[in-house]
């Protein structure tokens, strides 16, 4: 394991952890396939890597909850594991089912493991969406969005759950990308706003900003034969940051 292996967690119904990890190797970053059940048996530790990705899927098939499993697993077998690695300051992204995952573990909004903060209920369409969307970047500072403030990204979104609802409205979470039209403004108008997301909420940061919960998919745009490579960006920017 090199110094700044980039661990990419996943678990049975997990489906774009391969791809994520050739997303993170075109960026120019190393990672490792990490089972779920390999660190809560003792085979591994998340404190060991430099920065943690949960990509998209159906984990656990969804059961009891899109992310729900994932999410308390984290809280009840790897606590202790978890505290260190967020206080160290160390870069996680959660992606589409990830970031369910990160919710569900109060790991997001709020930094609060084992106590949710928001949720991501199902899509005001009451269906699975899979389509182009337009995110514009926020000027929140954030290792994964450097140098993007202000930018309009091309990325596929795929999920029947992703409208979030927050618990505490009197402390409003870092919102790092909203859906938006074509001239960058943020929609709250479907299909540009493909769920329904209040404000066309689409991806946030804990208070640090090393924490990054994000609804579409950045590993699908990040091919030359992707209609987007503007996915890339982001992880260019992780392993940009873990070079640091």
């Amino acid at each position: 394991m090199s110094a700044a292996t980039i661990a990419i967690l996943y678990a049975p119904g997990t489906n774009c952890h391969e791809e994520t990890a050739a997303a993170i190797e075109r960026a120019g970053g190393e990672s490792e396939l990490v089972l779920l059940r390999d660190l809560v048996e003792g085979r591994a530790r998340l404190t060991d890597y430099q920065a943690v990705i949960i990509p998209g899927g159906f984990a656990y098939g969804d059961h009891l909850g899109a992310g729900r499993i994932f999410g308390v697993m984290l809280i009840a077998r790897l606590r202790e594991q978890l505290a260190e690695f967020l206080e160290a300051g160390k870069p996680m992204l959660g992606i589409c089912n990830g970031f369910q995952v990160l919710a569900e573990a109060g790991i997001l909004p709020g930094r609060s493991p084992g106590k949710r903060g928001m949720v991501l209920l199902e899509n005001a369409s009451a269906r699975f969406e899979d389509r182009r969307i337009r995110l514009v970047v926020s000027a929140e500072k954030s290792p994964w969005t450097e140098g993007l403030e202000g930018k309009i990204l091309q990325m596929p979104t795929a999920h029947g759950e992703g409208r979030p609802l927050f618990s505490d409205t009197t402390s409003p979470a870092r919102v790092a990308f909203r859906y938006s039209d074509p001239q960058g403004r943020p929609s709250s108008h479907y299909p540009e706003n493909p769920n329904g997301a209040p404000n066309g909420v689409a991806g946030l940061t804990d208070s640090t900003g090393a924490v990054l919960g994000l609804m579409p998919h950045p590993e699908r745009a990040s091919l030359p034969a992707h209609y987007s490579q503007d996915g890339l960006k982001i992880f260019k920017n992780l392993v940009r940051w873990l070079g640091q």
